[in-house]
């Protein structure tokens, strides 16, 4: 076991040990090509940073309103016979927006029902089996200039689905 600690306190400077090797041996100016690339990543955080800030207020009116409240009343009746916490359905239509801001609603979660409890654990399962569907097809079709999305959305639900009925199976398990 203290091997794998061990070697898991290397793996970030041998990968970049790796790539800087690289780049010298295929004679590539590794300096100039990190500053632009990171020169592009800084222009892209810039061009995403309206809608994190558009979607960090609206999920803050939606909590203030109780509207989120709300929706986990009324789905929460529902998702509770299959045996998914109502507490949890705002943290899960969060996420397909914003994991940013799921992330708030998850820290309220472990406030209210700490992280070892199993609602706790659902979501910390959630979070990680989920994916921010629409945020991330925003920017990648945005980015690549995608019009037909064709079966994006319903995979992408699918798999959300996918993940919260994993999360909840794992989270009974342990």
């Amino acid at each position: 076991m203290k091997l794998f600690l061990y070697l898991a306190d290397f793996i970030v400077p041998m990968v970049i040990l790796g790539i800087v090797s690289y780049g010298l041996l295929v004679h590539i100016n590794v300096y100039d090509t990190f500053i632009k690339g990171a020169r592009s990543g800084f222009l892209t955080v810039i061009r995403i940073m309206p809608t994190l800030i558009g979607l960090m207020v609206a999920v803050g009116v939606l909590r203030a309103s109780g509207f989120l409240d709300f929706l986990s009343g009324l789905i929460g009746q529902f998702s509770e016979v299959v045996g998914f916490p109502g507490e949890l359905v705002p943290l899960t239509v969060v996420k397909m927006f914003s994991s940013s801001a799921a992330t708030g609603l998850l820290l309220d979660v472990f406030k209210e029902y700490g992280t070892d409890s199993y609602i706790g654990l659902i979501a910390s399962i959630s979070m990680s089996c989920t994916e921010t569907i629409f945020y991330t097809m925003s920017v990648y079709y945005m980015t690549a200039k995608v019009t037909k999305t064709r079966y994006t959305v319903g995979g992408a639900m699918f798999a959300t689905f996918a993940g919260l009925i994993a999360s909840v199976i794992i989270a009974g398990m342990l």
